[in-house]
């Protein structure tokens, strides 16, 4: 039985709790958060003990797994806390806000020799999923151009969504959702070009970014966290090939909560004009995610889908993409 302690009695470490629930190789022993009534209630909820103090969870020493669902400003503190005490670390996406906090989570998981992985969904939600299968048996041909949106109304989660110096801002967490798919899909980028706006707190809270890929396909990539009161969350992928174009479209109620109700499509269509209506399996995707990283710890398996330097590399295309947004100009990587 792999022994699971969360970090973060939040939305995020709930949506994390629930996929363990139903795994029957792993257990959430404890949870940690500096909310006693929040820690509480989840511990409660999920029948697991309450720590005030993360590294009195953290240090226990039949804990197999740390999983960090806590604001992003504090990453880099309790990862590599997590990995000097020898603990295996789940990482709620975006990794960092900066490349030298990345950089010093990952010498201390080097260091450590633990398993680490970033917690990047999107290659675990069952259409995305269906995408890279079309993608990688040819069935879409080369990919010339990709489409893809992700349009939300402001998290009310917790008071530091709002601040970007904690948060980042719609900018690295909602857009970085896209951007680590489309590089998971169609690898590493040349340059960036990006357009938005900029709430009055500082935080790019709309983007639009024009990705240009070595293999020669091309991507505009839509974000939005401050979309119209009563916009449904909205998420789209198009992908257009030479063989074939996989458009998938999703709308459900107010951001992530009312995922269960979505309305969501995922349609095939090929060139002999017979579009095809993909069914997909509909197991939650948090789900997914820590099955697999439960999965190979387990089997003492370094995680594939998501390695170490995809998630730097997609950090650093967002950390261009900021950039073009602050001076207006192509950004090279």
């Amino acid at each position: 039985m792999i022994k699971v302690g969360i970090v973060g009695a939040g939305f995020m470490g709930r949506t994390h709790a629930d996929g363990y629930k139903l795994l029957s190789n792993a257990r959430v022993e404890g949870v940690a958060d500096v909310d006693e009534q929040a820690g509480g209630e989840f511990a409660r909820d999920y029948g697991c003990q309450y720590y005030k103090d993360a590294e009195e969870l953290i240090k226990r020493e039949d804990i197999d797994i740390i999983d960090i669902c806590l604001p992003t400003f504090l990453h880099e503190k309790y990862a590599v806390m997590a990995a000097s005490y020898g603990k295996h670390i789940l990482l709620e996406k975006p990794f960092t806000l900066t490349m030298g906090a990345a950089d010093n989570i990952l010498a201390a998981v080097e260091k450590a020799g633990v398993k680490f992985m970033v917690a990047q969904v999107l290659r675990f939600w069952p259409e995305y999923m269906k995408i890279k299968e079309f993608y990688d048996n040819g069935q879409l041909g080369d990919v010339t151009m990709v489409y893809a949106c992700r349009l939300a109304q402001h998290p009310d989660w917790g008071e530091w969504f709002f601040d970007p110096q904690k948060s980042g801002g719609g900018l690295f967490d909602l857009h970085i959702h896209d951007i680590d798919y489309v590089r998971y899909l169609l690898g590493p980028v040349e340059s960036v070009y990006a357009t938005g706006k900029k709430s009055s707190n500082g935080a790019w809270n709309h983007v639009m970014s024009v990705l240009n890929f070595a293999n020669g396909s091309k991507a505009c990539v839509e974000g939005a966290y401050e979309m119209t009161q009563g916009f449904p969350f909205t998420m789209g992928f198009r992908a257009v090939g030479t063989k074939g174009t996989a458009d998938f479209a999703l709308r459900a109620g107010f951001n992530l909560e009312d995922r269960e109700s979505a309305i969501n499509r995922l349609i095939l269509y090929k060139q002999d004009g017979t579009p095809e209506e993909v069914v997909t399996d509909r197991k939650d995707a948090y789900a997914n995610q820590v099955e697999y990283f439960v999965g190979c710890v387990e089997r003492d398996e370094y995680p594939e889908v998501v390695t170490p330097q995809d998630s730097r590399d997609v950090l650093g295309i967002v950390l261009a993409i900021k950039q073009s947004l602050e001076e207006g100009k192509i950004i090279r990587l």
